[in-house]
């Protein structure tokens, strides 16, 4: 069994962003990402924080909005078009999410599709349907890093994915397909769920449920990729899948932390970069 580690993986893929950043820096681009937030959740507070590190280790140019609790609709929907128009800013991120008042379908939809470095808007969500985008959703295409990090060739692999969310799972099976992965969704209603996930060769965990995941549920030899950010019994950081348990049946898994989360982050470097580089008509 070997462990996937993540900061390694997130660590090379913003470097090769660092890098290209510079390239474009030379042709009078810097990449730009404003991240909105709107209220205090301490979660989000922290992703906001990373993000904006990850920013400075890129070369990039970044903006906070910090909102209020009591933002209108009407102020977040203003903010987002005025970013729309703002040439500094390649990527908009909204942090979801959003206060009960506030409608997130509405932001998003609103967000410039070229813009939508979260790859939510539901013209980036059909273009990931037919296999011809420009940003892929962060935590799934931090997963396809992990695995092809293994050397695992996908092509031809039974692939299972645990969760159907717009955010992960339903992207996740579409990005192992389009690498030729014959791809289950399994989710709360799927019958009998270990006989499904024990044929996988690749088994992606996205079901937040605090080890959820155990061994009689994984075929021997198989990728484990664990999406879940949990807390144990114990108040400690855990995944999806019970680690501990699962480990010596598989020939690769991530942990939790250092798995996927540095990834998700690494990706939206990326999907920025991408953004900059459109926007400027830069190959």
């Amino acid at each position: 069994m070997q462990i996937i580690d993540g900061k390694a993986v997130s660590k090379a893929v913003k470097e090769q962003v660092r890098q290209e950043c510079e390239q474009l820096k030379k042709k009078g681009v810097t990449p730009g990402l404003a991240v909105i937030i709107v209220g205090d959740d301490p979660a989000s507070q922290v992703y906001v924080r990373n993000k904006e590190r990850a920013c400075e280790e890129c070369g990039f140019y970044s903006v906070k909005y910090a909102l209020d609790e009591n933002t209108t609709q009407q102020e977040l929907n203003d903010l987002v078009k005025k970013l729309n128009a703002d040439d500094k800013i390649s990527g908009i991120l909204c942090q979801l999410p959003l206060p009960e008042h506030l409608d997130d379908k509405e932001v998003i939809n609103l967000i410039d599709p070229i813009k939508d470095v979260d790859a939510f808007h539901p013209v980036n969500v059909g273009k990931i349907m037919i296999g011809d985008y420009n940003y892929l959703p962060c935590t799934p295409a931090g997963v396809m890093e992990l695995i092809h990090s293994t050397g695992v060739d996908v092509c031809g692999k039974n692939a299972v994915v645990i969760g159907r969310s717009n955010i992960v799972g339903k992207p996740q099976a579409m990005l192992l397909l389009h690498e030729n992965a014959t791809v289950e969704i399994a989710h709360s209603k799927t019958k009998d769920l270990p006989s499904v996930t024990s044929r996988a060769d690749i088994l992606v965990a996205a079901v937040g449920r605090a080890k959820f995941v155990t061994a009689d549920m994984v075929k021997e030899g198989a990728v484990v990729i664990d999406v879940g950010m949990n807390r144990d019994e114990n108040g400690k950081l855990c995944g999806d899948v019970d680690f501990e348990n699962v480990k010596d049946k598989c020939s690769f898994i991530t942990p939790v932390p250092g798995g996927v989360g540095p990834m998700t982050i690494a990706m939206l470097m990326k999907n920025t970069l991408t953004a900059a580089k459109i926007q400027n008509n830069i190959k």
